[in-house]
Formats: structure tokens, C-alpha cells, sequence
């Protein structure tokens, strides 16, 4: 272990004897009574020396044994301590590859080391994600955009599914460029994808007619995007049915007559599903399943509806955040809910869905994971 005190919290002196580490009251904490030697050791945690080397330093500065491990022990509990060699084999191949790849995700690497309290668990998650295959539904304004964030934050596999040729209006910024109108949406989404990843993809095989399957991984989650809103808003219980049967993760995202929605995410069995939303809203409206059978089977125009291009990118940005948070092994608060902004106020406003009783998805009665908050004053430590 070559332990260092996280580089990503600002440090600062609250007076002779308290050090915060982090400026943000989500994160902060408050070291102290810190005296000569703790102070003195603290610089030396930097990543660039083992246990071994830190003690005979301590001690060649006339510190008692077991100082050393005293402040580690203090340090790790409160969640400021982060290992410079840890997270495992994935990780180690991460760093022992292309160096501008990592380059590329070190902020990617810090935030996650303020998230994630254990020495080594930023980097192991970081190297996770290269093993991970997500598929996204839908190469708008939204669905390009997620697929292209996903894919630059380490994901190593990101499938992008749509069809028809990309149109003027689908281009934006971090998403489709000017130059694919006029091509197949799914090959443009696939370039960008591409475009966007840190370090070389792995190659896809592509598997000749009448060829056994290839393995590879199980996707580890659906982020569904369409261009058409209506199917986040209101998505088509008959369309996850597949996703609900094989237990994959799926989260809705994408903008309706200038409302943008996210989530909710779905997990099989354990959260609302889109069964479970339609049911709960014909009985909150007996009129809503006659509209939605209406405005599912009514023929659109070829021009695209409301989409405005600062909230299509608020929602890419917000949905990519959730798939990444639940694939570095957290529940966002999408889990079970979807939250929802509306042009011109933009006030994010969130709403829970319970598993219905009517629903065969089976996530009638079960009670879906909560993160705690640690917004509030700086977190009180006792290190000296």
C-alpha cells in the first residue's frame, strides 16, 4: 500500500490545531486536535512511499512507533485516505497501459475517490467500467449525447441502436456532428462513440452467417433515449418486457414537448417498471390509457416535436451521470422515480413509483435502496 491523503479535497487550516479537508459540505471533514507530528506526517502522504518507508521516516524524525499507523487508522475511518498502488488487477492494467488514457479519466478518477470513502476503490471502479457493456436506445439529441458521455468516462463497450438517417435537427453539440446528416444514425452514433472513448476500443468481431454466437459480456444496463419523448414519458410496458424477463437494468431519458425526464431506473423485480407506470397512471386518469393508444399510433410528422437543445443536453448530462453512479455500484435517486424539468423555470421536481399489484414484474412490495446524504456541516474527526 502507498497510502496518500486524497488530492482531490482542497486543504485548509481552520486554525493552529483543525485542518478541513474539502470545501463542499457534501464531502467535507474536520481533522483535528492535530499536533507537531501528525502535521509532519501528513506531508509525507503523498502516494510515493510504502508503509515500510513512511514508519523509518517517522522514526528518523524522532516519532513515536506507531504514529504512523495511528493517523492512517484515524485518516481511513473518516474517508480521506487513498491507496496510490491499490484497486486490484483491473486497475493495475489500467495503469500499465496507454498512459494517455489514463491522462484522459484522471478527473473522472478524483471525483470518484471523493465519492468512494475506501483506499483503492476510485481506481477499481474506474478500471470496472473498461469491462462494462451498455446499450443505448435512440441517437437524438439526448441518446447520442449519453452514449458519447458514457463512453469518454471509461465504459468499454457503448452500443448505440437506432434507425433511419440522421436529420439536421439531431445534431448538437457533444453529440451527432453536421457532417453525419444524411447518414445511418446507428454508424454516425458508432463514430462518436468511438470519438469520444479515452484509449482504442476492442475491435468487435463480426460474426459470418451461420456462425456459432461470439460470447460477451452481459449488458449491464439499457439506457433508453428515443428521439419520440412519449416513450420516456410514457414508455411501452410491451417494449421492456424482454429487459424485465433477462433482469436487465433500464433507465428512461429524453425530452417531451420542452419537458425533460430521467428515469426511472428500472431494476428488474426490485422497482417500478414501465408496466408499473402505465397502470398507476389510468388509475390516477381512466382516460390516460385512450390518449396514449391515440398518440402511440398516430402518424408524426417527419419534423422533429419540441426538443430544445440546452435542456437535451441537461438530460443527456443528468441521465449520464445516474448510469454511471448505478454502474459504479450505487442506487441514484432514479432508482424507482423520475425526475422532470419543464421549460422556462427549469425546477427539477422528482416523483416516486411503487411496484404495482397488477404488474407480473414482481416489484410489488419491495423497497428500493436509498443513498444516503452527507450534505450538511463538515464531518468532525479526531486524527492527533
Amino acid at each position: 500500500m502507498h497510502p496518500m491523503v486524497k488530492p482531490a479535497l482542497r486543504r485548509a487550516w481552520r486554525d493552529l490545531r483543525y485542518v478541513q479537508f474539502g470545501a463542499s459540505q457534501a464531502h467535507a471533514v474536520v481533522v483535528g486536535p492535530v499536533d507537531t507530528a501528525s502535521g509532519t506526517l501528513l506531508s509525507l502522504l503523498d502516494g510515493t512511499r510504502g508503509l515500510p518507508r513512511l514508519r523509518e521516516e517517522a522514526r528518523a524524525a524522532g516519532l513515536p512507533d506507531g504514529q504512523v499507523d495511528l493517523l492512517l487508522s484515524r485518516l481511513t475511518q473518516a474517508g480521506l485516505v487513498d491507496d496510490a498502488t491499490g484497486g486490484g488487477p483491473q486497475a493495475e492494467a489500467l495503469r500499465q497501459g496507454a498512459g494517455a488514457t489514463l491522462d484522459r479519466l484522471r478527473p473522472d478518477l478524483s471525483s470518484l475517490s471523493v465519492v468512494h470513502p475506501e483506499p483503492g476503490g476510485a481506481m477499481a471502479r474506474l478500471a470496472a467500467r473498461g469491462a462494462m457493456r451498455v446499450q443505448v436506445r435512440g441517437a437524438g439529441r439526448v441518446g447520442a449525447a449519453v452514449a458519447a458521455v458514457l463512453s469518454a468516462s471509461g465504459v468499454g463497450q457503448v452500443e448505440v441502436l437506432d434507425g433511419g438517417r440522421a436529420e439536421p435537427w439531431d445534431v448538437a453539440p457533444g453529440g451527432l456532428p453536421k457532417e453525419a446528416v444524411g447518414e445511418r444514425r446507428d454508424a454516425a452514433a458508432g463514430r462518436l462513440v468511438r470519438g469520444s472513448a479515452p484509449g482504442k476500443l476492442p475491435r468487435r468481431v463480426r460474426r459470418p452467417p451461420g456462425a456459432p454466437p461470439l460470447d460477451e459480456p452481459a449488458l449491464s444496463l439499457i439506457v433508453v433515449a428515443p428521439r419520440d419523448g412519449l416513450a420516456a414519458y410514457a414508455p411501452d410496458r410491451a417494449a421492456s418486457g424482454e429487459w424485465i424477463a433477462t433482469g436487465t437494468p433500464h433507465l428512461y431519458a429524453g425530452v417531451l414537448e420542452a419537458t425533460g425526464v430521467v428515469g426511472p431506473l428500472v431494476l428488474p423485480g426490485g422497482s417500478a417498471c414501465a408496466g408499473c407506470l402505465e397502470l398507476t397512471r389510468a388509475e390516477r386518469d381512466p382516460a390516460w390509457p385512450r390518449m396514449l393508444a391515440q398518440w402511440r399510433s398516430g402518424r408524426r410528422d417527419t419534423v422533429a416535436g419540441p426538443c430544445d437543445l440546452s435542456l437535451a443536453t441537461a438530460v443527456a448530462g443528468l441521465a449520464a451521470a445516474h448510469a454511471l453512479a448505478f454502474l459504479d455500484g450505487d442506487l441514484p435517486t432514479s432508482t424507482g422515480a423520475r425526475w422532470e424539468a419543464s421549460l422556462p423555470l427549469l425546477e427539477w421536481r422528482s416523483e416516486q413509483f411503487k411496484g404495482h399489484r397488477d404488474c407480473s414484474c414482481g416489484a410489488v412490495g419491495q423497497t428500493e435502496g436509498e443513498r444516503a446524504s452527507g450534505a450538511g456541516t463538515p464531518q468532525d474527526t479526531m486524527a492527533g
